[in-house]
């Protein structure tokens, strides 16, 4: 258990909270968006996954990470926008969409990797881009504190603004106004003149930007590759988080950090000796012992209601 300790109460540890956290805080944060509208996105699995290939292969085939994270982007929000038009226009059931997305995502992405790269298994073959790290300046200095918080990579503290957005987007502007109207009850949203279809279009385009983000820190960022079903259940977890988070940008974002803990923590321990098999359980034990709890919880409210 020292050693243990000793692992925890570093700086390096809670360094790694933040960088497994990012891709966690951009899918919530893309979830809180589209479940407030009425339309939960259950493909963020699937868009994080698609933006991943996309944003390794278009950064090596550009020669920049830059444009990599723009094509990451705009792959997850084709995505989203695939699944927008049947659900919302044809009326396809959004569950069913979802799946689907996730489904094309996980071997789609196998297929063109073994087109570009001839490999089914990582993209090693193909030299792709890395995100800069971003050094703040006399907090880097500060012990303990600054080796922490400084030298992320860009996108970690892109996901931090991530959040701040969603709050402010669905608090303060007219368009968070007509996302919780239509969320809330889209027939009254219809009757003062909110359009609920394009609405509702437009928070899954938001989730898909989202799960962009998320997506392009797992092979430009995480890591600097892409490989097989890489996201490996984050987006699941993100919609976890969301869901103990109680639809609000605060709290999801507190609740993916504490995933983001049980992910660092298994990091950790596997430096231990700890068995691997279990040592990979740790964030999804997690993810379900906060299920229970939230199920708990709701439970023992509407007793009382």
């Amino acid at each position: 258990m020292k050693a243990l300790a000793d692992l925890i109460f570093t700086s390096d540890f809670f360094y790694s909270i933040f960088r497994v956290a990012t891709p966690l805080l951009f899918a919530s944060m893309g979830a809180v968006v589209s479940d407030v509208a009425g339309v939960p996105n259950i493909a963020l699995e699937g868009m994080m996954l698609i933006a991943a290939f996309a944003g390794m292969y278009f950064s090596y085939l550009f020669g920049s990470a830059w444009a990599g994270l723009a094509f990451a982007i705009l792959f997850a929000v084709l995505a989203a926008g695939v699944l927008a038009f049947f659900t919302l226009y044809y009326k396809t059931n959004i569950i069913l969409g979802g799946i689907a997305i996730n489904s094309l995502a996980s071997g789609g992405t196998i297929f063109f990797l073994y087109l570009v790269a001839h490999d089914k298994g990582t993209s090693v073959a193909l030299t792709s881009k890395v995100l800069p790290n971003i050094n703040i300046p006399i907090i880097e200095q500060i012990p303990i504190i600054g080796p922490a918080i400084s030298g992320h990579n860009v996108l970690t503290y892109l996901s931090i603004l991530a959040v701040v957005f969603t709050y402010l987007l669905l608090k303060k502007t007219s368009l968070g106004y007509h996302i919780r109207a239509v969320g809330e009850k889209k027939e009254a949203a219809d009757s003062v003149g909110i359009s609920v279809m394009k609405t509702q279009a437009a928070a899954l385009l938001i989730s898909g930007v989202m799960s962009g983000l998320g997506g392009a820190f797992m092979s430009m960022g995480y890591v600097s590759w892409f490989s097989r079903d890489m996201v490996s259940g984050r987006g699941w977890i993100a919609l976890a988080a969301e869901a103990m988070g109680q639809r609000g940008a605060i709290g999801t974002a507190a609740t993916s950090l504490l995933f983001g803990v049980a992910d660092a923590l298994s990091n950790a321990v596997a430096t231990l000796g700890w068995p691997s098999d279990l040592v990979k359980t740790i964030p999804y034990c997690a993810t379900l012992i906060g299920l229970a709890v939230f199920s708990i919880r709701a439970c023992r409210k509407m007793k009382r209601a």
